[in-house]
């Protein structure tokens, strides 16, 4: 899993928008997907593709990627960028060469904060740690490993294509290169117990990284696992125990359980999606990259071209939007709750005005619901889920889905 999903509401007729009530628009982050990957593993949904024989068009591919984003300079005029997310897919298989023409071209495009926050996504591959210099040098402040399990065999029964040792590697240059950095593991693994699990996160402690991110092996539509399940996954109640003495076991660390998969020394939150969870803006290009775009005129959702083929085809005729929708009044309750709701902290309730120009009187009824069930706290400034809230977020969720 990474950092950056984002999951969007089903396209359907737009509701009347609230032309004028942002008053200004939220932070602008940009997201930008490289779609390839040595081999696809069973358990992912996200848009990515097995490298082939003829390899990856680098060149082409990132000539595309900026050309994208001088044909959305009209949609984010005069706004400066606060992050920079590079996802995946393997971003780290672009050469860091590649890498420092992308940034130096995204950075003559758009104007970018003092202190922007630039964080690429890497597997533990070892060609691809030997280039860990490289992308902190081309600019790169935050470096993401997908790191999954220090177990050889719980990786294997996952499909990686790395082993223990490149694990153990790739996390040591991390901390030698970067001052930020996150490693993602996976728990409920087939045929995983807990003392296997916390396994994980002792050895991952012992590279004393500023964030982890930790998340429950899903079984996704569309994905090999998802059609062919394995046969020896834990059950709810053992992956339950695993979710909570992860929590205890890095709360007694020293991190801060800030979102729901997400846990960072101080200093160290993830600024990208913190400004996803608060329903900020993002201008996503590349391969089937989403945007979220707020104007006068309401908020825009956009789709890039979703093949790398077609992305690449589109981008030699300057088209490269394939789907587009204006989210309508009656959906922005449901999709800004269901980003801010993942922060164990919650936001302020002024929030939800400042960022869908609706009244909480709005979706009042909808709050006392919730209360009423414990699904939801508010004292006066801030809106929360409870810890049970945290456990049963889909059904806290629903209670602000269109009616």
């Amino acid at each position: 899993m990474t950092e950056r999903r984002i999951i969007t509401l089903a396209s359907r007729p737009a509701q009347p928008l609230t032309r004028a009530a942002l008053a200004t628009p939220p932070q602008l982050a940009l997201y930008i997907h490289f779609p390839w990957c040595v081999r696809k593993c069973p358990y992912c949904d996200f848009n990515s593709h097995a490298v082939r024989e003829e390899g990856i068009p680098e060149a082409a591919y990132v000539d595309a990627l900026l050309a994208d984003v001088e044909a959305a300079l009209p949609q984010v005029w005069g706004r400066k960028v606060h992050t920079i997310f590079i996802g995946g897919g393997t971003p780290s298989l672009i050469s860091p060469e590649g890498l420092e023409r992308l940034l130096t071209g995204v950075r003559m495009r758009l104007p970018l904060a003092p202190d922007c926050e630039i964080t690429l996504e890497a597997n533990p591959g070892t060609v691809e740690a030997d280039h860990f210099p490289g992308f902190r040098a081309a600019g790169v402040t935050r470096l993401s490993i997908g790191i999954q399990s220090f177990d050889d065999v719980m990786l294997q029964r996952i499909g990686r294509v790395h082993g223990a040792a490149e694990a153990r590697r790739a996390a040591e240059l991390a901390g030698r290169h970067f001052e930020t950095f996150n490693l993602d593991l996976m728990y409920a693994l087939p045929g995983q117990t807990l003392e296997q699990a916390m396994q994980d996160i002792e050895t991952a402690l012992e590279f004393a990284p500023p964030h982890l991110s930790c998340y429950h092996l899903t079984m996704e539509p569309n994905t090999a696992f998802g059609a062919h399940p394995p046969a020896d996954l834990p059950d709810e109640d053992h992956s339950a125990d695993m979710q909570e003495a992860i929590e205890a076991r890095l709360a007694e660390a020293g991190y801060q359980h800030y979102e729901t998969s997400a846990f960072a020394r101080p200093g160290h939150r993830c600024r990208h999606n913190l400004n996803y969870w608060r329903f900020g803006d993002y201008l996503g290009v590349g391969a089937g990259a989403h945007s979220k775009l707020s104007s006068h005129e309401g908020i825009r959702r956009e789709m890039r071209h979703k093949h790398p083929g077609a992305y690449l085809t589109g981008a030699a005729d300057g088209k490269f939007v394939q789907e587009w929708q204006e989210v309508g009044t009656e959906a922005l309750p449901f999709e800004f709750m269901m980003n801010a709701l993942r922060l164990t902290e919650g936001v302020p309730i002024s929030l939800f005005t400042e960022r869908t120009g609706l009244s909480l009187a709005a979706i009042e009824p909808r709050l006392v619901a919730a209360r009423r069930e414990g699904l939801l706290e508010t004292d006066g400034e801030i809106l929360r889920p409870t810890p049970h809230g945290q456990r049963f977020l889909n059904t806290l969720l629903e209670r602000f889905l269109e009616e």
